[in-house]
């Protein structure tokens, strides 16, 4: 059967079509990521007709579609929604079946998921989604900022052997306070070094309050920047997986969910 599983994010929306057998075998036949914009519905929407496309198949063919993410009650045409994290445990446990802890950090959000080895679902978790230090949008500020790309960070980190310390965690103080740092004449390569391991003093943060379990994974659009998860590996010691596409583990695991729903 065909299902999908449609994310809707506060920065990106992704949409994922599954071919499922019975045995539930499963292969990705299409997935999109967009910006969520000002509109979810929309974007959930456009995200999942790509999707058909991609996958030259049509909108009658789809037995089941589940929504998550925080705009999941705007899919209309969804069958279910899901919280994200169910289905991100969901998502990450097909692609790392041993996978123990999540870290997911996004756009405007960041969280940390324990997973039961057995069942694999979630049995704990904790979510920062008051504050955007430490989530993509903080780093995109930074950037804009320091008025380099943002996609350069990642080597700035690895290349840069010396690094000064950011104090704020608040966005908005910390941009005051790079300004003032390049006004003194700070590298902004130090800042940056300085910058990525404030974030993953963040992350290290919240999974001291969950518990550290291995293995773990990382996901989110902040996963594939080099810079932070080398941070994080450093700090804690250990090797991270990462998805081949970070962003679409929720959209994954709620159209592995929708095969589960029973139409009759």
């Amino acid at each position: 059967m065909y299902t999908c599983g449609i994310d809707i994010g506060s920065v990106s929306t992704e949409a994922l079509i599954l071919d499922i057998d019975e045995s539930k075998n499963y292969k990705i036949l299409s997935y999109v990521v967009n910006k969520t914009g000002s509109n979810s519905k929309t974007a959930a929407l456009e995200s999942f007709n790509k999707a058909l496309t991609d996958a030259k198949i049509n909108r009658n063919e789809i037995n089941s579609i589940i929504a998550t993410g925080y705009g999941r009650v705007n899919v209309e045409f969804a069958d279910k929604n899901i919280t994200e994290i169910t289905c991100h445990a969901s998502g990450v446990t097909l692609i790392f079946p041993a996978t123990a802890t999540i870290i997911d950090i996004g756009g405007q959000d960041s969280k940390v998921i324990k997973i039961d080895k057995t069942t694999k679902k979630p049995i704990d978790f904790l979510m920062n989604d008051k504050c955007a230090a430490g989530t993509g949008r903080f780093l995109e500020v930074m950037a804009k900022t320091l008025e380099i790309n943002l996609e350069n960070f990642g080597d700035i980190f690895l290349n840069t052997k010396e690094k000064v310390d950011i104090t704020s965690t608040c966005t908005v103080f910390a941009e005051s306070e790079i300004v003032s740092l390049i006004g003194h004449g700070v590298a902004k390569e130090k800042i940056i070094k300085g910058l990525i391991y404030s974030i993953a003093d963040r992350i290290i943060s919240m999974i001291s309050r969950v518990g550290l379990e291995e293995p773990v994974c990382l996901t989110g659009g902040v996963a594939k920047n080099s810079g932070i998860s080398s941070a994080i590996e450093e700090k804690l010691g250990i090797k991270l997986s990462i998805p081949f596409e970070p962003q679409i583990t929720g959209a994954l695991g709620a159209a592995y969910l929708a095969a589960k729903i029973d139409h009759t």
